[in-house]
């Protein structure tokens, strides 16, 4: 690995443990860097700031310039143009529909959308449109990783009937919820629309909270014996792209 990567490595393993701090030895442990390269590079490291490095801890920290960086880079992130190359690989991979979505007060927001030309069933998921969570793959997962008032706020609004799949009971939607957060994706199986199976998965960001949900829409006539289980590890890994951790 290159004088760069080195250096990436010792960042990373640093900030991970930002909390308390790393110590050489356990620099040297976890990097598996020779002795005289993790002390130059830390040496380098803290002149530049970039990490920080506490004389009577005898521990490194993530510095203000690391901080400076990570910041501008977060209040300027386009989740959309992040998303992208992953949106397209899972399209290209699987097909059918793929969107991209963020969540609003009491509704997702369409933000991204890519579409086979051939799929023959139009769809009502425009970019800018928005759409109810209790009802959609992605809205589930918004819900599933959101807080609670979130949750409370889309019962109290009433939970109403799209098809005759659609979830209208508070008590069964939180046993969904309750899934989805334990498998890592959702299911509508035609719970908006009829004749149409969506999976949705979260888009993680630096801390780990969703930012974003994106999900594969195809004919439920492909999946009546069932979800392959190969496309939901597809999905998944097309999500992991797309999140920043």
């Amino acid at each position: 690995m290159s004088a760069i990567g080195n250096a990436f490595k010792l960042i990373e393993l640093v900030v991970a443990n930002q909390a308390e701090g790393l110590n050489f030895t356990d620099i040297l442990n976890d990097s598996g860097l020779p002795r005289s390269s993790a002390h130059r590079l830390l040496k380098e490291l803290c002149a530049l700031n970039v990490l920080t490095f506490d004389p009577e801890t005898k521990t490194y920290k993530g510095g203000f310039s690391l901080a400076a960086l990570g910041a501008h880079v977060t209040s300027n992130f386009d989740i959309r143009q992040n998303s992208r190359s992953a949106l397209k690989a899972m399209h290209d991979d699987l097909g059918y529909v793929v969107t991209l979505s963020i969540c609003g007060e009491e509704r997702g927001i369409y933000i991204d959308k890519i579409e086979s030309q051939d799929f023959g069933i139009r769809l009502h998921s425009e970019v800018g449109k928005s759409f109810p969570l209790h009802c959609t793959a992605m809205g589930k997962v918004h819900l599933a990783y959101g807080d609670a008032t979130l949750v409370d706020r889309v019962i109290n609004t009433g939970l109403a009937a799209h098809t005759q799949q659609t979830i209208t009971s508070p008590d069964v939607l939180k046993v969904e919820l309750q899934q989805v957060r334990e498998q890592g994706y959702a299911i509508d199986d035609e719970e908006i629309s009829r004749g149409l199976t969506c999976i949705g998965a979260p888009i993680l960001g630096l801390e780990g909270e969703v930012i974003a949900a994106l999900s594969l829409t195809a004919p439920s006539h492909i999946y009546e014996n069932g979800i392959p289980k190969q496309v939901i590890e597809a999905r998944q890994a097309y999500a992991g792209q797309a999140s920043l951790i």
